[in-house]
């Protein structure tokens, strides 16, 4: 298993190019291991190229290979001699006319493909999976109320909320998985809500961050009544690594540091940086629901369940059974703008 320095197995974190993925990988060669990284397309500079820059301690060693989550082939051979598997890939898409197969299968098809392929090796002793809040929120909650990982988003459907029911489906599928496994395969899940933090590649942006984009770029005159739970990306990396040695086995841990309405955000940048002149006027709940009708990632049932209201999380679990410490929600805001400023991504 994982120690303190670069003794283990190989660890294969899929999605490495992605937000949180690409954390994990710099996070495991800052500790000294070695990582086999998969991508969708290695010939791709923004998937690649800020993995190559990171820095390796000594012991470490970074394998960047090709996978697609829906080819069985690729995925075997991603899998075949790691110890660890980090299983960060997924796709954030809320909203899709092809939902099924945009938002849906590359969780679960994905998910499933993994899973066998772990089966077809015996190398691989600890599978530490990245879900999310979205596998845990229920269509119906109470403006205040604090979730748990006791609750399940068992009532999600196709039509009102795929997001949610691709990752509570393939939380269900590695957990049915795992209790098959009678022991031999550690499991751990982490569910993270709104990721935040320095992006690595301007792909990042299209993620978690996306909503700041939009008060950056002034896309949109004003922000509407969103209260917001926000973990930094660094932290969800730390959780997921401690997580192949730490917590219990089939333990499920929300990472969560704290909440933030929409304009609070865009005080706490604009106060930072006034030269971005943020938009941060909040328009009435109503006329939230008529852009949200006409936004292409936001459904109208979404912006109905969500905005003028509270929800909290209890993230405590992972402060006792791994460690964690979490930044505060306002410095996660802020250490996203940088390099968005400095590589020109705005």
């Amino acid at each position: 298993m994982v120690g303190d320095s670069g003794d283990s197995g190989i660890i294969l974190v899929t999605g490495a190019s992605g937000y949180i993925g690409s954390h994990i990988v710099a996070n495991l060669l800052s500790k000294g291991m070695s990582v086999r990284a998969t991508v969708r397309d290695s010939s791709d500079p923004e998937r690649v190229e800020h993995l190559e820059s990171l820095s390796v301690s000594e012991g470490g060693n970074l394998e960047i290979v090709e996978m697609d989550l829906l080819e069985n082939e690729s995925v075997h051979n991603a899998v075949s001699g790691c110890e660890s598997v980090i299983h960060t890939a997924a796709v954030v898409v809320l909203k899709s006319k092809r939902a099924q197969e945009k938002i849906v299968d590359p969780s679960v098809v994905g998910t499933r493909n993994v899973l066998d392929a772990i089966d077809s090796t015996d190398s691989v002793k600890c599978l530490v999976h990245t879900s999310s809040t979205a596998a845990i929120r229920p269509s119906s909650w109470e403006d205040g109320q604090t979730l748990t990982t006791e609750t399940w988003a068992d009532d999600a459907t196709i039509e009102e909320n795929p997001y949610g029911l691709a990752k509570y489906s393939a939380e269900m599928l590695v957990r049915d998985w795992h209790s098959s496994k009678e022991g031999s395969v550690r499991m751990v899940t982490i569910n993270p809500c709104v990721v935040l933090g320095p992006p690595l590649s301007k792909r990042h942006l299209d993620g978690s961050p996306s909503f700041l984009m939009m008060l950056l770029r002034r896309e949109i005159p004003f922000v509407i009544p969103m209260h917001i739970s926000i973990v930094d990306v660094r932290d969800v990396a730390e959780a997921h690594v401690r997580a192949l040695t730490k917590g219990e086995d089939a333990g499920r841990y929300l990472v969560v540091s704290g909440q933030m309405w929409w304009k609070d955000i865009a005080r706490t940048i604009n106060a930072d940086n006034p030269s971005l002149r943020v938009p941060m006027r909040q328009i009435p709940y109503w006329l939230s629901l008529i852009v949200s009708f006409f936004h292409p990632r936001v459904s109208l049932s979404w912006a109905r369940m969500h905005l003028g209201k509270r929800l909290f999380w209890d993230a405590s679990p992972a402060k006792r059974d791994l460690g964690m410490n979490w930044k505060e929600p306002s410095e996660s805001v802020l250490d996203t703008i940088p390099p968005i400023l400095e590589n020109g991504w705005k």
